[in-house]
């Protein structure tokens, strides 16, 4: 399916078709999770204030934004009594929310349903104090063929995927928080492209019941916010841990991963990464270099056979139909059921070697810092960019920061991503809090 057919299914909030017409990026502001969540803690704004913020700026903004599917009609604003207190939410549209469909991005789920329940991640974000306002656009099947959200922080340029409508949602201020899934870069990618700050739990850290994946061995839950200092409040509602925002900070170790034997990362990229790591030591952080670049290479190349093999069990339904699919997804899952067993046993076997050693290194440092992506965001939304740079982490189930911030010579977002030891998000969001404080001008 061309992907213009893909962006036309997509029943939008008046969302206008011409490429970026009306929008400036200064415009497109970021809504701080941290101030509103203090605003809400002391009264001084409601949870229906909250709402209605929310609400005006996706009328002022989406036509040029196209983040959303469906909007939730009523809200519940009786679930604000958690830690966040009435924090309007977006939710990437894989996963479920009581009462309103979950489409996917496909043709296929047009006449989905409203969900019965939600999904166990909403849930538990539900009992934080988020109220979830709406489903934000997700490229099929949370695969590549994209939707139609623009890059709010790069009119012209994709806002990448799969996660795109919940990064370009936070991104321009029309959320403070947003859900998003990853299975290769779908969550890093476009924080990276878009300007923001994302967090990718740990494989498992939460059950993925609700929400339609891909790939089991390699799905996880993911969120949006401006800041990373933001996400360690968003994380410390969740999950009742320490606000990582708030703990002492102190220079980090962390490994430089240049990803330089995948032959992917551009020349602003790498001239970013290498300025911020000077940047990083002269602020006391220790930066060595990261030994093991073959083994995360070796990672990258064993993800997309583990992916597609998975995918095609997975999405059975879905390969049945192939007809009705984008090409790239219809190619995934086609290419997934004739990978032979022994195949995606091998491949499984690669990642879980590599992902022993790594997180042995780990066991020394603080994080992997790395690019988040090759570059900044590629011009057009006919493709969503590379995930390459976050296939091997991905494989390897860590959690994952990504922190803004850097820029290329023309203005247009750079992020960098941290990766760090499993279940250990509080510690690796403190890293991201201190990071983000160093870089800052």
């Amino acid at each position: 399916m061309a992907p213009r057919r893909q962006r036309e299914r997509h029943g939008l909030l008046g969302c206008r078709r011409d490429l970026g017409r009306g929008m400036s990026a200064p415009v497109w502001r970021p809504w701080s999770l941290r101030e509103l969540a203090g605003q809400l803690a002391a009264g001084t704004t409601t949870p229906a204030e909250a709402l209605a913020r929310s609400r005006a700026r996706i009328a002022g903004t989406e036509s040029g934004l196209c983040a959303w599917v469906t909007p939730d009609p009523s809200p519940d604003l009786a679930s604000a009594a958690g830690a966040l207190g009435g924090v309007p939410l977006g939710v990437k549209d894989i996963i479920d929310v009581a009462g309103l469909p979950t489409r996917c991005g496909s043709e296929l789920r047009a006449q989905a349903p409203p969900a019965e329940a939600d999904a166990a991640i909403v849930a538990e974000w539900r009992r934080a104090g988020a109220v979830p306002i709406g489903k934000t656009v997700t490229t099929e099947f949370a695969f590549f063929a994209p939707g139609p959200t623009r890059n709010p922080a790069a009119p012209g340029h994709t806002p990448g995927g799969s996660s795109s409508g919940s990064a370009a949602a936070v991104a321009s201020g029309q959320v403070p928080l947003a859900l998003g899934s990853q299975t290769a870069g779908s969550v890093t990618r476009p924080a990276s492209y878009c300007g923001v700050a994302s967090l990718v739990m740990t494989r498992g850290r939460f059950p993925v019941e609700g929400v339609t994946g891909l790939s089991p061995s390699l799905d996880s839950h993911g969120a949006y916010a401006a800041t990373a200092s933001d996400l360690a409040l968003a994380w410390s509602a969740l999950t009742g841990e320490p606000d990582a925002g708030l703990l002492p900070g102190r220079p980090p170790r962390l490994l430089l991963w240049t990803a330089e034997p995948l032959g992917v990362v551009d020349p602003e990229m790498a001239a970013a990464l290498s300025g911020a790591a000077r940047l990083l030591r002269a602020r006391g952080a220790v930066v060595d270099a990261f030994p093991a670049e073959a083994l995360v290479a070796e990672a990258t190349a064993a993800h997309p056979v583990v992916m597609a093999y998975e995918a095609a069990r997975e999405r059975a339904a879905e390969l049945a139909q192939a007809s009705r699919l984008s090409r790239p997804l219809a190619q995934l899952l086609q290419t997934g059921a004739t990978t032979r067993a022994d195949d995606y046993q091998a491949a499984l076997q690669t990642v879980a070697d590599a992902g022993a050693q790594v997180s042995a290194m780990l066991s020394s440092y603080d994080a992997v810092l790395g690019p988040a992506a090759p570059g900044a965001a590629p011009a057009g939304l006919a493709a969503t960019g590379d995930p390459v740079l976050s296939r091997a982490w991905q494989a390897f189930g860590l959690p994952v920061v990504a922190v803004p911030g850097l820029r290329s010579a023309t203005r247009l977002p750079l992020g960098l991503q941290l990766v760090g030891p499993a279940r250990n998000e509080t510690a690796l969001l403190a890293t991201g809090c201190w990071v983000e404080a160093a870089l800052r001008p």
